[in-house]
């Protein structure tokens, strides 16, 4: 099925009738399917999209070769990974995290059938002995930034659990961005003052509506964001007492608690409307700990004077308390268009613009 969804569509699923709310405007399609347990994505310079699985251990490449919106080829990049949930696309390599290493696929869109043999770039990442979130993009310095998240819902972590960290690929140096992180796995850098803007879970078992889920931006590098002493703006962790010459930078926008943002990109392409332009898409994950279920969705967050004035949904995959879908994250495509990731269905999504005349349903 092509087509999931316009405001609003209701889709066949199985037996089930189900809803996908998406905001007027915009459309949605099936890019790719069957994909497994898929977390972050990566695009090629000639429109492959890469995706990582987490404990499946694959990655695979998605290719739209007639560029219909769907894909036609796919291609198995590596199997038997251990945990090659995050994926960075640079000067036509594609970096792959695997048990506490980063590995490099050379001249992979050219290699698609037959991709060159790994070869290990970095061997510092902590072990996986304890399970932990982790993910990468090549930043605007050509740099390769690592988040490496905490391996606990709420610890005093040794480094460099909770924090970002960029690497030189070339020469292996590295540098602490930021510290005091929980959990971040989506993060970019605004097209205008580059800045580092990243997404943090907050902890678990705290009530249904505390603490908050974060937005955070990193103005001087080497900041503390108060993990695990301080929670969203103004929540103090019981467990623990913030060292008393530690300074924390509180977040730019608190999202509400148990959201999970996953993902983040700023949207730069043009095929949206001006006011989507160059504002931060988030994926909500999607609450698993909460009485009723929050999240499940893709917002948009308006940022006016380098602030953020309001989040607003554009697609909603929660059907009353039924998640369609668990977006993981969210990309640009080249086309103009978004990509985003499912972990629930193993599902890859195309979110994309039709002038509200042409809008139409399908089911």
């Amino acid at each position: 099925m092509m087509l999931l969804g316009l405001f609003p569509a209701s889709i066949a699923l199985a037996s089930q009738s189900v809803m996908i709310t998406v905001t007027k405007g915009f459309g949605l399609s099936l890019y790719a399917s069957d994909l497994g347990d898929i977390k972050q994505m990566t695009m090629g310079d000639n429109g492959t999209l890469f995706v990582g699985s987490q404990k499946s251990g694959t990655v695979y490449a998605l290719v739209d070769t007639d560029q219909n919106g769907q894909v036609d080829k796919r291609y198995l990049i590596a199997r038997g990974l251990e945990y090659p949930e995050a994926l960075a696309f640079h000067d036509g390599a594609l970096y792959v995290t695997e048990e506490d290493r980063i590995i490099r696929f050379e001249d992979i869109e050219s290699r698609l059938r037959r991709p060159s043999r790994a070869r290990e770039v970095y061997s510092n990442l902590p072990n996986l002995d304890k399970k932990y979130s982790r993910s990468m993009r090549f930043g605007p310095d050509g740099r390769l930034y690592v988040s490496i998240g905490s391996p606990c819902n709420v610890c005093e972590a040794s480094s460099p659990f909770g924090s970002i960290v960029a690497i030189n690929v070339d020469t292996g140096a590295s540098e602490q961005i930021a510290f005091g992180l929980r959990s971040v796995t989506g993060f970019d850098w605004a097209p205008d003052d580059k800045k580092l803007w990243f997404a943090d879970l907050g902890r678990n078992w705290m009530g249904d509506n505390i603490p908050a889920d974060e937005i955070n931006r990193v103005d001087i590098k080497g900041s503390h964001f108060g993990f695990p002493y301080l929670h969203g703006t103004d929540v103090v962790e019981p467990a623990y007492d913030k060292p008393k010459n530690l300074n924390v930078i509180v977040p730019e926008f608190e999202l509400p608690a148990h959201v999970a943002p996953t993902g983040l990109s700023f949207y730069r392409g043009q095929q949206f409307p001006e006011r989507y332009q160059h504002k931060i898409f988030v994926a909500e994950n999607g609450s698993w700990n909460r009485s009723s279920k929050v999240g499940y969705q893709i917002v948009m967050l308006d940022i006016e004077n380098n602030k953020i004035n309001q989040r607003e949904t554009v697609v909603s995959f929660l059907d009353g308390e039924f998640p369609v879908a668990r977006p993981f994250d969210v990309i640009n495509a080249p086309d103009g268009a978004m990509y985003i990731s499912d972990d629930l269905k193993g599902n890859v999504y195309r979110l994309f613009y039709n002038a509200p005349e042409q809008s139409q349903e399908s089911n």
